[in-house]
């Protein structure tokens, strides 16, 4: 199946973004794309908590997520929005991030929470403390689709392989991690936690990524990795997208999960044990 990855460098206005992925989704699927995935945090990237609470919603009431699901059922493709900054209802104000699967009608067929929050120091000049605005979710997720499973996974989450464990176990054949990964863990950490994952569970493991220094109307300019990949259940990088925003075309094969995992057959392998 002809898919697509969109590699973006969304700004904190969400109207802007929303126009720009509406456009490359157009693209994508004139090209043949039936499932388009797009980075996280597709409506705004931002480190101002004051634009944050300006400009994000609830689901119910945000305008990129109703945008893309009207996108999505208007060029009949499924689509993954990588993630939505969105407003919830919890006492201490924080938000969530959200991933949202979209099937080709524009009705959303699962949503998942971030669960591991980016709470690190990864250089002397670069700190995060996601879950200073962000809570964090409890609960893995499975898509079903007319393609196979989709486990759904955000950024940071690439760090627990326990979750994908997980989601392969629960009969997951494709992982999704949509990321906005800092320069400095990306070109050290990046590909190999990818080709990780994908090798771990014999998935194909799709990740589209935000890019490059995102255009601001306050707060610190926001820097992100690039390099959305597609890997293939063996472990080979299918797609390396580089630097530039723009939309990477591959084709997913569900045959070479089944390859993968009959020549090494690792999931039925798993086994009980005591300590340390």
């Amino acid at each position: 199946m002809k898919s697509a990855l969109l590699q973006l460098c969304s700004s904190d206005d969400p109207a802007e973004n929303l126009a720009t992925v509406r456009d490359m989704m157009a693209e994508a699927a004139s090209q043949g794309a039936r499932f388009i995935l797009t980075p996280e945090v597709t409506n705004c990237v931002s480190t101002s908590t004051t634009r944050q609470r300006e400009v994000l919603q609830h689901d119910e009431d945000d305008q990129t997520l109703a945008g893309l699901r009207d996108q999505a059922a208007a060029l009949g493709v499924w689509l993954l929005i990588g993630s939505l900054g969105i407003k919830t209802h919890d006492a201490d104000g924080r938000f969530a991030n959200r991933s949202f699967m979209i099937d080709p009608q524009g009705q959303i067929v699962a949503r998942y929470d971030k669960i591991h929050m980016f709470d690190v120091q990864v250089s002397e000049t670069e700190t995060f403390r996601e879950s200073k605005n962000y809570r964090p979710g409890n609960k893995a997720v499975i898509a079903e689709t007319d393609f196979g499973k989709v486990g759904l996974t955000i950024c940071y989450d690439i760090r627990f392989p326990h979750l994908y464990a997980a989601l392969a176990q629960a009969g997951a054949r494709i992982l999704t991690v949509p990321a906005a990964f800092s320069p400095v863990t990306g070109a050290a950490h990046w590909e190999s936690l990818l080709r990780a994952r994908a090798i771990e569970t014999g998935c194909w493991v799709l990740a589209p990524a935000q890019t490059g220094e995102h255009p601001k109307t306050r707060g610190k300019t926001r820097f992100t990795y690039g390099h959305s990949m597609v890997l293939a259940p063996w472990g080979e990088v299918v797609i390396d997208a580089g630097t530039d925003p723009g939309i990477h075309f591959f084709d997913l094969d569900d045959s070479s999960v089944t390859e993968a995992r009959r020549r090494v057959p690792s999931l039925t392998h798993v086994r009980p044990f005591d300590g340390p």
